[in-house]
C-alpha cells in the first residue's frame, strides 16, 4: 500500500517555508487543547517529551527523542485554548484550534521551517506523529503510516528535501 501524505508544503506571506496539516476531532476545543499542551498527552504522539510553561515567553523542555539531544524552546504566542506557537530548534510550531460546533474541533499544525530542504523530512515526521494523535483521539490502537514510505512519497511529490535524515544518512 502506498503512503498517503497529508501535509501541504507552502511559502508563508513573509517568505518562510512551512508544512501544514489539518485534522478534525470529535472532541470539544478544551480536550484538543489538552492533546497539544499537556505533557502526558503529548507523550502519546509528539516526537519528544515536551513540558510547556503555558505563558508567552515560557520555557519548554524537550527530552527523550532518540534522534536529537534534549533541548529547550520558548512559547512565542498563546491564546488559550485556541492558539499556541513555540520555537523548537530553528523551527516554529503553530497549533490553531477552531471549534466546529460544541463537540468537534479542527486542529491546524503549521511547522515553519528554518530551511526549505527540511520540508519532506519534517512533513513525513508530522504525518506519523499526527497518525498517533488521531489514534489517541479516536480511542484506537496505532496502525499508522511508516516514516520512510511517507518521506519518499513527499520527495516523489516534489516537496523540498536534502536535509540530513536521522537513521538514513
Amino acid at each position: 500500500m502506498a503512503a498517503d501524505p497529508t501535509g501541504t508544503c507552502l511559502t508563508l506571506d513573509d517568505g518562510r517555508p512551512a508544512v501544514r496539516f489539518s485534522r478534525i476531532y470529535a472532541h470539544p476545543v478544551a480536550r484538543v487543547w489538552q492533546f497539544v499542551t499537556d505533557a502526558d498527552e503529548l507523550a502519546h504522539w509528539f516526537p519528544s517529551r515536551a513540558e510547556i510553561q503555558l505563558r508567552p515567553g515560557g520555557a519548554i523542555k524537550f527530552s527523550g527523542d532518540p534522534h536529537m539531544e534534549d533541548s529547550t524552546g520558548r512559547v512565542i504566542a498563546l491564546a488559550e485554548p485556541r492558539h499556541l506557537s513555540f520555537a523548537w530548534g530553528g523551527d516554529e510550531l503553530h497549533f490553531d484550534l477552531e471549534p466546529l460546533g460544541e463537540k468537534r474541533t479542527r486542529l491546524t499544525l503549521t511547522n515553519v521551517l528554518s530551511a526549505a530542504d527540511t520540508a519532506a523530512r519534517n512533513a513525513a515526521g508530522w504525518d506519523v506523529c499526527l497518525a498517533a494523535l488521531d489514534a489517541r483521539a479516536h480511542g484506537r490502537g496505532l496502525e499508522g503510516p511508516q516514516w520512510k514510505e511517507l518521506y519518499q512519497a513527499y520527495v516523489d511529490a516534489g516537496v523540498p528535501s536534502g536535509a540530513p535524515v536521522p537513521g538514513m544518512d
